[in-house]
């Protein structure tokens, strides 16, 4: 599969390969069925986080957040709303920092609400703080077409 995309499963961090063409077919994980480009927004842990931002062919932008935190949750709505109008071209993962101090420790978050936009291992641009939907699509759609 020459033009294949690998995306790593939120759910069970299995690697998968989905050809380009079909991406927008909902493709789903080959070991545990979970979708893989379906417009929800998915809780990464350290493994899925780790895995996903180094290997995933495909845009992923992660909202480092904590329960404690009022504006990260009020933005909660607006990241799902975020995930929709993104995909499949870019998936959508949270972090919470208070459960892996030391993913947030190594990707330097500061403060939260942050927002990262990793692609094929490398970091590709911050957002910080509570953002509606509207901007946090405009700004994916921004360093996506400046990458291109």
């Amino acid at each position: 599969m020459a033009d294949g995309l690998k995306l790593v499963c939120a759910v069970c961090g299995q690697a998968n390969r989905v050809a380009a063409d079909r991406l927008a077919a909902g493709p789903k994980c080959g070991s545990c069925g979970e979708a893989l480009a379906d417009g929800r927004v998915h809780e990464l842990d350290g493994l899925s986080h780790d895995k996903a931002v180094r290997g995933d062919d495909v845009p992923l932008l992660v909202d480092y957040w904590a329960p404690w935190c009022g504006p990260c949750r009020t933005m909660a709505p607006e990241f799902a709303k975020a995930a929709k109008a993104l995909a499949p071209q870019v998936r959508l993962g949270k972090l919470n920092t208070e459960e892996h101090p030391g993913i947030a420790q190594r990707a330097a978050i500061r403060g939260i609400p942050a927002l990262v936009l990793y692609h094929r291992g490398r970091e590709v641009a911050r957002l910080p703080g509570a953002r509606p939907a509207a901007d946090i699509v405009a700004f994916v759609q921004s360093h996506r077409t400046a990458r291109a």
